[in-house]
């Protein structure tokens, strides 16, 4: 019995040491069978014409643009991956993304925990309406209503308005709603208004045939550019992405993928190429 009770101990060993050697084996294969470091590129998909799905597919500008990026580079090999809007930033505090972009603008707050890339777009911002809305600028919002989602620019920008004008604020109904539904609901009348870029917001009018909407052009005395957004440990990334941005502005890939995605040239100019913070 004790015999048998060896044999089996050492047996076992032997299989459990197998099954973990094959395990490792498996690991670093998955790992490293490129040779290369893995990129997780976190997006809504859900928000053309910087990211959305062509049949089945992720594409858009900012996505394009991330392809271009990693196009033949001997160090990373790309993966994206498609989450919810929040999930972009908590993905990249976990770790689980190393990269995100989905027409994500420069806010004081963000820069305090992620890493942002050179500009690799501008998105001037435009304010939807109805075509009979008595609303022509922007100094009209007052006592009007808007959808925004939590968390981003346009609602940031609409809390400060409130705090600021506390006797004629504007009605803040927050969603998880995407661009595309919250302007067919402004377009059925459901609300007053809404902000946001104008890329955006042309290509959807168009292929929504939303045709109770109009733009009005919002001023702004800087550029609203966008950006890819990184984890506060991937500076070797950073320098990496930053790099290849300031050669497919120069080549022109950059002018090219706006012309054809954004219906174009929002890029940045050679100038503008620089960290936001270090503005």
């Amino acid at each position: 019995m004790t015999a048998l009770k060896k044999l089996l101990g050492i047996t076992g060993l032997a299989i459990a040491s197998t099954a973990l050697l094959a395990a490792c084996s498996s690991s670093n294969s998955a790992k490293s069978s490129s040779g290369k470091e893995e990129v997780t590129f976190a997006t809504v998909g859900t928000t053309a014409p910087f990211s959305y799905e062509d049949d089945g597919k992720l594409t858009g500008y900012d996505i394009e643009v991330a392809k271009a990026v990693f196009k033949d580079s001997d160090k990373y090999k790309v993966t994206f991956k498609k989450t919810e809007w929040s999930s972009i930033f908590t993905g990249l505090d976990s770790g689980k993304y190393q990269l995100g972009g989905n027409n994500i603008s420069y806010t004081k707050e963000r820069s305090a925990k992620y890493l942002y890339s050179y500009p690799i777009g501008s998105t001037p911002s435009v304010l939807v309406v109805s075509k009979d809305s008595d609303i022509t600028s922007y100094d009209d919002i007052a006592g009007h209503s808007t959808q925004v989602v939590q968390g981003t620019t346009t609602a940031a920008q609409l809390e400060k308005y409130n705090t600021e004008n506390s006797s004629k604020q504007v009605e803040l109904n927050y969603t998880n709603e995407n661009i595309t539904q919250v302007l067919t609901n402004l377009n059925e009348g459901k609300f007053d208004f809404k902000i946001f870029d104008a890329p955006t917001v042309n290509t959807i009018i168009k292929n929504q045939n939303l045709d109770n909407l109009k733009t009005i052009e919002l001023k702004s005395d800087e550029q609203p550019f966008i950006y890819f957004i990184l984890g506060q440990d991937q500076n070797d990334l950073q320098t990496y992405v930053n790099k290849r941005l300031k050669a497919l502005q120069k080549d022109g890939t950059l002018s090219d993928l706006a012309q054809k995605y954004l219906g174009g040239d929002y890029t940045p100019a050679a100038s503008d190429l620089k960290i936001p913070s270090e503005k």
